[in-house]
C-alpha cells in the first residue's frame, strides 16, 4: 500500500485520488485501450475534420453549420478531457491523479457538458426559424444573433463548471482516496467526502434538472412548431428535406440527453457502479466520436462538399 493510501486511512488530507477504472482485470486492459484509443483517433479526425470543412467550404457558412462547428469543437473538448488520462490508466499500474489534476478535469468537463446542452436548444432554434419563417431566416439569425446565441452556452458552462467544482472541493476528503470511477465524475468525487454532502447532492440535482428542463423545453418547443410548418408544405421533396436535417439533429439530442438523464437525475441506487460507469463511457467517449458521423451521413451539404474537397482538392 502506497504511502499516500496510508496517510488517508490515518485521517489526514487527501493530495491525490486513485481511481478504480473501468475493469479490475489485466487481461481487459489493452483490448480497451486499443479499442478506445481508436473511439478517440476517430473522434478527433471527425471533429476537427468538421470543423476544418465548414470552414473552407462556402456552401457551409451557414448559421446551421455555425453552430455545428461549434458542436464539433465542444465534442473535441470535452473527450479529450476525459479520454487520454483513461487510456494512460488502461496501461498504468497505479492510476493516480493530483488533487489539482482532479479539479481541473472536472472543471472543464462540466464546463463543456452544460456547454452542449444549451448549444443544441441553440440548433433547434436555429431549425425553427429556417422551416417556420424562412423569409425572415437571414433577419432572425443575423451574425450578431447567432454569436449570442454561442456565447450563452459557454457561459451557462462556465457558471456551471464553477459552482460545481468549487462545491465539490471544498468538502473534506480524509475517509478514502479512490473514485470508484475513470474520472472526477462529480457523484464519485464528492461520494468520498467525509463532511455533509447534503447540498452538494442538492446543487447538482437542482442544476441539472434545472438546465435539462429549460434546454428540453426549447428543443420541444421548436420542434412543436417545426413539425407544424413542415405539416403544411405541400411539396414532398420539401418535406423530406426538412425532415431530414431535423431528424439528424434529434437523433444527436435523443441520444446525449437520454445518458445525461440516467446519470445526473436518474436515482443513482437503481442504477450500479457497473451500469454507471457504462453510461458515462457512452456519453465521454462514444457520443463525441457519433456526432460528426450522424451529421455527416444524414447531411446531404456535407456529404457534397466533402465529395467536391475530395475531387477538385482545393477549397471552394
Amino acid at each position: 500500500m502506497g504511502k499516500e493510501a496510508m496517510a488517508v486511512e490515518n485521517g489526514t488530507t487527501v493530495y491525490e485520488f486513485i481511481f478504480a477504472g473501468f475493469n479490475d482485470s489485466s487481461k481487459l486492459q489493452v483490448p480497451l485501450f486499443i479499442f478506445f484509443l481508436a473511439v478517440y483517433v476517430f473522434t478527433l479526425i471527425g471533429n476537427l475534420g468538421m470543423i476544418l470543412l465548414i470552414r473552407i467550404s462556402s456552401q457551409l457558412r451557414t448559421p446551421m453549420y455555425f453552430f455545428l462547428s461549434h458542436l464539433s469543437f465542444v465534442d473535441f473538448c470535452y473527450s479529450t478531457v476525459v479520454t487520454p488520462k483513461m487510456l494512460l490508466d488502461f496501461l498504468a499500474r497505479r492510476k493516480v491523479i493530483s488533487w489539482t489534476g482532479c479539479a481541473v478535469q472536472m472543471w472543464f468537463f462540466v464546463l463543456f457538458l452544460a456547454t452542449e446542452c444549451f448549444l443544441l436548444s441553440a440548433m433547434a432554434y436555429d431549425r425553427y426559424v429556417a422551416i417556420s419563417k424562412p423569409l425572415l431566416y437571414s433577419v432572425m439569425m443575423s451574425q450578431r444573433v447567432c454569436v449570442q446565441l454561442i456565447i450563452t452556452p459557454y457561459l451557462i458552462g462556465v457558471l456551471n463548471a464553477v459552482t460545481q467544482t468549487t462545491l465539490s472541493f471544498r468538502l473534506t476528503f480524509c475517509n478514502s482516496n479512490v473514485i470508484n470511477h475513470f474520472f472526477c465524475d462529480i457523484p464519485a468525487v464528492i461520494a468520498l467526502a467525509c463532511s455533509d454532502i447534503r447540498l452538494n447532492k442538492r446543487i447538482l440535482f437542482g442544476l441539472s434538472c434545472s438546465f435539462g428542463t429549460v434546454s428540453t423545453s426549447i428543443i420541444i418547443v421548436s420542434y412543436i412548431y417545426i413539425l407544424a410548418a413542415i405539416l403544411q408544405i405541400r411539396s414532398n421533396k420539401g418535406r423530406r428535406k426538412a425532415f431530414s436535417t431535423c431528424s439528424t439533429h434529434l437523433t444527436v439530442v435523443s441520444i446525449f440527453y437520454g445518458t445525461l438523464f440516467f446519470t445526473y437525475v436518474h436515482p443513482s441506487s437503481n442504477l450500479s457502479i457497473h451500469e454507471d460507469k457504462v453510461i458515462s463511457m457512452f456519453y465521454t467517449a462514444i457520443i463525441p466520436m457519433l456526432n460528426p458521423l450522424i451529421y455527416s451521413l444524414r447531411n446531404k451539404e456535407v456529404k457534397d462538399s466533402v465529395r467536391r474537397l475530395i475531387w477538385k482538392g482545393k477549397p471552394y
